[in-house]
């Protein structure tokens, strides 16, 4: 028997005060904030029926949850590691290295674009323009940025994860 899929109070309070900010008939305007509160309270990625969870409470079509969630790269599909390093792979940090950076980081964890590590820490996941240009190589780790990275750079975060030294929020 599935568990039941319902945010925790304090979580559906938020929701609430989300949905409150858009006018009446407007709630699929709250779906991507509504998503990330998803996402984080019901172990790192959207599965279906969390996906249609949301889709109850904004009035909503699953499909039109489907296709916000499956578009952006922010939202997960499958389970995640609890570091998902999202390594910029667009012109400028390529340019810079990044692909340096992405062989290393398959090689060191011994993943694949996509996978996690068998002990479940990390998830490689390339991305396409994280917005930080000026500053490539780069990579995204939680809400955070690291920025012009090295090989000896990468493998510091790493190690500090492996620390619980890095904070994702």
């Amino acid at each position: 028997m599935s568990e039941t899929i319902a945010f925790k109070p304090e979580s559906l309070a938020q929701v609430h005060k989300i949905m409150a900010r858009y006018p009446e008939g407007r709630q699929k305007s709250a779906l991507l904030p509504v998503l990330h509160l998803a996402q984080k309270e019901f172990g790192g990625w959207l599965d279906v029926p969390v996906m249609d969870y949301v889709a109850e409470l904004l009035s909503i079509k699953p499909i039109e949850v489907y296709e916000v969630a499956t578009f952006y790269t922010m939202f997960n599909m499958k389970p995640v590691g609890k570091y998902v390093l999202e390594v910029c792979r667009t012109g400028p940090c390529m340019v810079c290295g990044s692909e340096k950076i992405l062989d290393h980081i398959r090689t060191k964890l011994n993943i694949k674009d996509g996978q996690t590590t068998e002990d479940g820490m990390f998830t490689l996941k390339p991305a396409e323009c994280l917005g930080a240009c000026g500053y490539a190589p780069m990579l995204q780790l939680g809400k955070f940025f690291h920025e012009n990275l090295t090989i000896e750079k990468v493998d510091e975060i790493l190690d500090l994860c492996r620390e619980g030294q890095i904070a994702l929020d």
